[in-house]
């Protein structure tokens, strides 16, 4: 039998527990796991007890991540009884065609090991569907892999690519796994910060922060949390700083159909820009079916070899079933993605609107199903006070955004709301939030 001791506040599910405080970003605190261990007491015969402390172990390049705020914050809004507009998964269902797919490729004995770097069908309709965005031509063959969701496709292009001491730049705030991912690299990890109420890529900034060490940047666009989309302008301006020093671009575009009012860009389609670039997507925010984790990876040769040698040593191969029905929803009519678009931007309306009649300064969100606020008119110190606040006392969920900085500074007085819900809840949230939210 096994338990934990610990005076922190609760445990969860990964058993790190969680002391949030008001009045810091977050805090984790050592605990000790207790393995109870039966014994015979051979004096009289009496089973007793005895008790051995172990210091929780981990690797030192992943000391200072502990637990995700998602979890934090998903745990306290279950506790609570709170509406979640923290953490990004929709609360609706994907589309009836692309499990229906799933189902009869399961019926079809569908289900043994693909093929290491995708199902052929699945890499075939990527390259069409890349095709159609980009106007790139691709080899299905020799410059898709197959991953199990982005999160991998991430983990295997950092693994496979930067070697340590690599400097990677990141665009803060930035999604959470790439600065862990890049700690497990041995990267040097350095970051650039957008900045309200536009979030604009520092130009000047970035071409002083490239250095002969540099081996990457990181991009992601449509980007979380902001909701920013990166302009041509922009992305001219990083592809000539890569091209002119020998710059990779790792870009992260699972938004892009979910671009409401600029153009989304990849930049691998830049000119001279294919040939440095890795492109990775996935299924999950498209399709509303994040659980299935199904992602992808497009380079050249020369940078796929790497993404695949740690892709294999990683996962090795994707869920077959849900690669065949990934194809078929690539390979969706154009009426699907404009049906998206329209559904998500009346949900962000619904949600925009509710945060400003209630007093928040809200910022642009061209992408994405996120919107950042400032939300200091209410008084508390920090972000991650305010999300604490917001959970017990008014009853709805929002994301710190401290976290998604190197120094948590950057980001204390933003906060992340998400609209991927149904407008009944969207609508519920905002309700509580006139009701109860006080400045």
């Amino acid at each position: 039998m096994r338990f934990i001791l610990s005076s922190s506040k609760f445990l969860n599910s990964s058993n790190h527990f969680i002391p949030l405080s008001s009045s810091s970003t977050p805090k984790f605190s050592p605990f000790i796991a207790a393995t109870m261990s039966t014994v015979s007491n051979t004096h009289n015969d009496v089973t007793t007890t005895q008790i051995k402390h172990h210091p929780l172990q981990v690797a030192k390049r992943l000391e200072k991540f502990k637990t995700t705020i998602f979890t934090q914050m998903s745990m306290l809004a279950a506790k609570h009884g709170a509406i979640n507009l923290g953490q990004g998964f929709p609360n609706f269902d994907g589309p009836d065609f692309v499990k229906e797919a799933a189902i009869q490729a399961i019926r079809d004995g569908k289900n043994q090991y693909a093929r290491g770097y995708g199902v052929p069908d699945l890499n075939n309709a990527i390259a069409e569907r890349f095709k159609k965005d980009t106007g790139l031509v691709v080899d299905p063959e020799k410059e898709i892999t197959v991953t199990s969701g982005c999160t991998e496709a991430i983990a295997a292009t950092i693994l496979g690519l930067i070697n340590p001491g690599d400097e990677v730049i990141l665009f803060a705030p930035f999604y959470d796994s790439y600065e862990a991912t890049l700690s497990m690299a041995g990267a040097k990890v350095k970051s650039i910060t957008l900045r309200p109420p536009d979030f604009a890529a520092p130009i000047e900034e970035l071409k002083s922060a490239i250095s002969k060490n540099t081996r990457a940047i990181m991009i992601n666009t449509p980007h979380n949390p902001t909701g920013k989309m990166f302009t041509r302008e922009e992305l001219n301006f990083i592809a000539s700083l890569c091209i002119e020093n020998d710059v990779l671009v790792f870009s992260d575009e699972v938004y892009d159909k979910l671009a409401f009012d600029v153009e989304h860009i990849s930049p691998a389609s830049l000119p001279g820009m294919f040939e440095r670039t890795v492109t990775m997507n996935s299924l999950g925010k498209t399709f509303s079916l994040t659980g299935w984790k199904i992602g992808w990876a497009i380079a050249p040769p020369h940078l796929t070899w790497g993404v695949r040698q740690a892709h294999s040593y990683l996962t090795f191969a994707t869920s077959t079933p849900m690669q065949s029905a990934t194809a078929a929803a690539l390979r969706a009519p154009d009426s699907y993605f404009v049906e998206l678009k329209r559904d998500y931007m009346a949900k962000r309306a619904i949600l925009v609107e509710g945060l400003e009649a209630v007093g928040f300064k809200v910022f642009p969100s061209n992408g994405t199903y996120f919107v950042v606020v400032d939300h200091t008119p209410f008084g508390h110190e920090n972000d991650v006070a305010f999300c604490e606040y917001l959970i017990k006392e008014v009853g709805v969920v929002a994301i710190p955004t401290s976290v998604f900085y190197l120094n948590p500074e950057d980001g204390k007085n933003l906060v992340r709301f998400t609209f991927c819900k149904d407008e009944g809840t969207l609508r519920a949230a905002v309700e509580r939030l006139k009701e109860k939210l006080r400045k």
